[in-house]
């Protein structure tokens, strides 16, 4: 078991001793959504690594803030707030977001060591930012700044 599944699991008994409802609830639906997606993987008793286990994280987290942004629109507060509750819960599992100045370099660094000069080059650009970044900014605040360079 990786050690980010110990730890979820380990908060998972917080919760419970802490009767901290929001926390318990979206920790047993990440539980649930890593489990699947160990079976996804490799059946029934496939195990997940740090670094899978972060993807699925963000896949829940951009769910979410998907979510809010369909509940705001349909003026339902209560439940964008319960979404952002959540959210919080499970960006304690995921590394530090870059600050924009760090994507900016990140961005101008792999345009130069590829030597893009066009929009034609963006997924080649893409490709390093993403390994480089590894997981700490999402995909569509890196595709924007790849195509600001780009132009």
């Amino acid at each position: 078991m990786s050690e980010l599944t110990q730890r979820i699991t380990e908060d998972m008994k917080t919760a419970m001793r802490e009767k901290n409802t929001v926390a318990l609830n979206t920790v047993r639906m990440l539980k649930s959504a890593i489990k699947n997606a160990a079976i996804e993987k490799g059946g029934a008793n496939a195990e997940l690594t740090d670094a899978e286990v972060m993807a699925v994280v963000r896949k829940e987290v951009k769910k979410r803030q998907d979510s809010i942004e369909q509940y705001e629109a349909a003026g339902r507060d209560e439940l964008a707030d319960q979404e952002k509750a959540e959210i919080e819960v499970l960006n304690d599992y995921l590394p530090e977001p870059l600050s924009s100045e760090e994507i900016v370099s990140i961005v101008e660094a792999a345009i130069a060591e590829l030597g893009a000069t066009s929009r034609k080059e963006m997924g080649q650009v893409m490709k390093i930012v993403q390994e480089k970044t590894a997981g700490r900014a999402d995909g569509k605040t890196l595709s924007q700044a790849v195509m600001s360079k780009l132009g």
